[in-house]
C-alpha cells in the first residue's frame, strides 16, 4: 500500500509522513520545493502543487491512499484525478469551522468546499476536523514573545481546547493505516480548555521566565492583528474568543479514542516548540 501525502512539509503533514514511516508503509510526499523538504530517506519525494492538479497526476499513479491537504479552488479535479488514479481512501485535512453553517465563516466555506469535492468523487473518505490549533499562538504572539518577553491581547480569560498537530496527524495516520474510518468525520480538541492567560504562563514555564499577559481591547487587537491578517479572519477570531468567554469551548476525546492514548496538554506542545519563541534572525532584522 502506497499512501501520498500532500501538504507534506506542513505543521501536520510533516508528522503524518513521519507516523507513516514509523509504520513501515510506503510513502509518497508531494511538495513544491523538493531539495528543501528534509523528510525521511525512505520517503519518495516528487514536485508538485495542488494549486495546479496536472502537476499531482503523476504522483497518484500507484497510490490506494491519500492525505489531502485543503485547497478548494482546485479539490474537485484533485479529488477527480484521485479516483481515476484509483485511490481507494481519501483522508481530508479539515476543520471543525464547517459545522458553523452560518455562512460568513471563512474557514468554515473554505473546508467545507473541500469536503464536499471529496464526497463526489465517490471515494472513501474519511475528514479530519481539527478545532483550534495551539500552533495558532506562534503567529499571534510569536514575535513578541521573541523580540518583547511581553504577550498583549483582548480576552485573557477566554478558553480555548487547543489540540497539538501531532495530534491531528495520529488521527489522520490512523484513517491512512487501519480499515474502518470510512465516513467518518473526526472533530478533534486538545484534553483541556486553557485561557489565554494560562497559555501564555504555560509557555513561560517552558522557556525558564515569565511572560507577562497585557489585556487589550478588542478595537486594539483589530488594529494589530490587522495588520498581518485578512479582516474577515480578524473578525472570526476575535469572535470566537469573545464567545469563549460566555460559553466555554468542551474538550472532546476524539483523539484519544482514536489513537488509544490520550490527547497531549498545550503544556507539551510549549516544550515542544519552545525553541519557536527563541529570538530569531529575522526579529533582530525587524527590529
Amino acid at each position: 500500500m502506497t499512501v501520498l501525502v500532500t501538504g507534506a512539509t506542513g505543521s501536520v503533514g510533516r508528522h503524518v509522513v513521519a507516523q507513516l514511516v514509523d509504520a513501515g508503509v510506503p510513502v509518497r510526499a508531494l511538495t513544491r520545493n523538493p531539495e528543501a523538504a528534509g523528510l525521511p530517506p525512505q520517503v519518495e519525494v516528487l514536485a508538485g502543487d495542488l494549486t495546479r492538479p496536472e502537476s499531482v497526476r503523476e504522483a497518484l499513479r500507484g497510490v490506494e491512499k491519500l492525505y489531502l491537504f485543503p485547497v478548494p479552488e482546485t479539490a474537485t479535479e484533485v479529488a477527480a484525478a484521485a479516483a481515476e488514479a484509483g485511490v481507494r481512501h481519501i483522508v481530508v485535512l479539515s476543520s471543525s469551522s464547517v459545522l458553523d453553517e452560518s455562512g460568513d465563516n471563512h474557514s468554515g466555506e473554505h473546508h467545507r468546499t473541500v469536503e464536499e469535492a471529496v464526497e463526489a468523487s465517490g471515494v472513501d473518505w474519511t475528514f479530519v476536523r481539527g478545532d483550534e490549533y495551539a500552533t495558532n499562538v506562534l503567529w499571534k504572539w510569536g514575535h513578541s514573545i521573541r523580540t518583547e518577553g511581553v504577550v498583549r491581547a483582548p480576552y485573557g480569560d477566554a478558553p480555548r481546547v487547543l489540540v497539538h498537530e501531532k495530534d491531528v496527524a495520529a488521527v489522520a495516520a490512523a484513517a491512512l493505516l487501519e480499515d474502518g474510518h470510512a465516513g467518518r468525520a473526526y472533530v478533534l480538541t486538545g484534553p483541556e480548555a486553557i485561557t489565554q492567560a494560562d497559555q501564555v504562563e504555560a509557555i513561560g514555564a517552558a522557556l525558564g521566565r515569565t511572560i507577562p499577559f497585557e489585556e487589550i481591547t478588542p478595537d486594539q487587537a483589530r488594529e494589530q492583528m490587522g495588520r498581518f491578517m485578512p479582516a474577515p479572519v480578524v473578525e472570526m477570531v476575535l469572535g470566537y474568543l469573545a464567545d469563549a468567554v460566555e460559553n466555554p469551548p468542551v474538550p472532546v476525546d476524539t483523539v484519544e479514542r482514536v489513537t488509544g492514548r490520550p490527547a497531549l496538554t498545550f503544556a507539551q506542545w510549549a516544550v515542544d516548540h519552545a525553541g519557536d519563541f527563541a529570538p530569531q534572525e529575522q526579529d533582530r532584522s525587524a527590529a
